[in-house]
């Protein structure tokens, strides 16, 4: 018999591969709820600003001078990216905390 599967069959080293399971479902569990969260952020955060941001184009003569298609893709896009960063990092540390307190 190999060491390797001696010390595999042993309780404690299975108590160990449980609970390595678990926090890793944990974490699996954590991740998505962030990568929801911040989905949901980034969608309304495009709708809120693409809204004035193609107003003001049409609107203002400076805007229309200065901001073409690409400026206002960058525009709407660093926002949307932004929110759903800062929304899935804030969420996924808010259930890891929560989560540590139960553990």
């Amino acid at each position: 018999m190999a060491k390797g599967n001696v010390a595999a069959n042993s309780p404690l080293e299975r108590a160990s591969l449980a609970s390595l399971d678990q926090k890793l479902a944990l974490a699996k569990r954590c991740a998505h709820e962030g990568v929801i969260a911040g989905t949901k952020a980034a969608v309304v955060a495009t709708v809120a600003t693409a809204i004035p941001t193609l107003a003001s184009v049409r609107m203002l003569p400076w805007a229309r001078a200065n901001l073409n298609p690409t400026a206002q893709a960058l525009i709407i896009s660093t926002v949307a990216g932004a929110a759903y960063f800062i929304v899935a990092d804030k969420t996924i540390l808010a259930t890891a905390r929560k989560n540590s307190f139960n553990a």
